[in-house]
């Protein structure tokens, strides 16, 4: 199966998580064909803008990061990341992502469940 970009849904999100500003999503493929994963999108952070602190439950989450740089609280502890890096958050552990930056903030999110 190929997925065209023009057939990708986009959203728009505010304050995600109670973080700060708007984030954008490209969902890279529909719910119906979700089996073992929840969501797999593109997020652009614009400067400013990111989503707030959340745990996860019963998954996975990977941020990788693509573009821009920013700061993640990983379980209460603050690291900066930029292109080329990879943030996992498993079960029963927490994070939030800011952009620190002064360009978007790209990144390709995937939760993986179990």
């Amino acid at each position: 199966m190929i997925v065209k970009r023009e057939d990708m849904k986009t959203e728009v999100r505010d304050a995600m998580r109670g973080g700060p500003g708007s984030v954008k999503f490209t969902h890279f493929d529909s719910a119906e064909n979700m089996k073992n994963y929840r969501l797999v999108s593109e997020i652009v952070l614009t400067p400013g803008s990111g989503i707030g602190e959340h745990e996860h439950r019963n998954e996975t989450e990977y941020y990788i990061i693509t573009a821009g740089e920013g700061v993640v609280i990983d379980n209460g502890v603050e690291t900066p990341v930029r292109a080329g890096e990879v943030v996992i958050t498993p079960h029963g552990n927490s994070h939030s992502i800011t952009n620190t930056g002064s360009a978007d903030l790209t990144m390709i999110a995937v939760i993986v469940t179990y």
